[in-house]
């Protein structure tokens, strides 16, 4: 054989050889890429998947929070409105111009008269002093007392005290009909 045929025969082998090299290097090369592929798809999926429990759990204690931060306010406004119409009572049943008063004061009176002990002391709320001195007789005056309205009897001593002032009656009528008062001003059943 001559050198340009031994020359032509090893180029020859030598590109076949490097034909199959690359050939070899592009099939590890597509599978290595098919690999990373569907580790990258693993690996998103699972970051997807983490991502959408998240927002769920995300979504889930916004939702919580908004409805617990909403009752909260509806509490707060509501006992606002409950302090108000509290308050706008009392006004009322301390006002000297409260339609029935004079006769509260006497049935007060009356019932007094059946519970007091001789020798007691009317001490009247100061509103209340110029009805009571016409409707009392029968009792020794003392000093105002502080109340919306009604008086107390006290021993001479000072250790029994009968309370008819309008601000007890007024906190027990009010704590009976509490749930009536709620259901009116918020519709509650």
């Amino acid at each position: 054989m001559t050198l340009e045929a031994l020359a032509s025969e090893i180029a020859t082998a030598a590109k076949k050889e490097a034909k199959d090299i690359t050939d070899a290097a592009k099939t590890e090369a597509k599978a290595i890429l098919k690999e990373a592929e569907a580790d990258v798809n693993s690996y998103s999926d699972d970051i997807n998947a983490r991502a959408e429990r998240e927002s769920a759990q995300i979504k889930t204690e916004t939702v919580a929070s908004a409805r617990q931060a909403n009752q909260n306010a509806q509490l707060i406004a509501r006992r606002e409105e409950l302090d108000a119409t509290w308050k706008a009572v009392r006004d009322k049943v301390g006002s000297s111009s409260m339609k029935g008063r004079a006769g509260l004061i006497k049935a007060l009176v009356s019932q007094a008269k059946d519970d007091a002990e001789k020798g007691m002391v009317l001490r009247p709320v100061g509103i209340d002093r110029p009805a009571l001195e016409k409707a009392s007789s029968g009792f020794d005056f003392g000093n105002d007392v502080n109340g919306l309205g009604g008086f107390v009897l006290e021993s001479k001593d000072g250790s029994v005290v009968l309370d008819y002032r309008f601000d007890g009656r007024l906190e027990e009528s009010w704590d009976s009909c509490l749930s009536n008062v709620t259901s009116i001003l918020f519709g509650d059943a």
